[in-house]
């Protein structure tokens, strides 16, 4: 996945599609992540002395990350992405639409090493 926090991504399935927003949380196991803004449910609360009013709480719910795709930063426009190794040694993710890399997904290989 290569999907991190912080990411900008454009859903391209669902209610919410066409929404360009931040990841907030990603879970690597079950293959979803919560982004800012979509697949918003509403969650009833009972009174209790920590919520003294009760009502409805709007949250995010995760979505499957196969319904998003990366925004590139460099050509904006959502592409997929692949994984490359530069001269240095690192391994980088890359925006197959403009070639730019979009950061690093592990360090060189002698690096982690020493």
């Amino acid at each position: 996945m290569h999907i991190r926090v912080g990411d900008t991504v454009m859903v391209i399935r669902g209610d919410d599609r066409e929404v360009r927003a931040k990841v907030l949380r990603v879970f690597r196991a079950r293959g979803k992540l919560v982004v800012e803004g979509v697949n918003r449910v509403y969650k009833h609360m009972r009174r209790s002395q920590r919520n003294p009013q009760g009502g409805r709480l709007s949250k995010e719910m995760p979505i499957d990350v196969s319904n998003v795709q990366l925004v590139c930063s460099s050509c904006g426009k959502p592409a997929r992405t692949g994984a490359r190794l530069r001269d240095d040694g690192v391994k980088e993710r890359y925006c197959k639409k403009c070639g730019a890399g979009t950061g690093t997904l592990s360090p060189a290989r002698g690096a982690a090493a020493k």
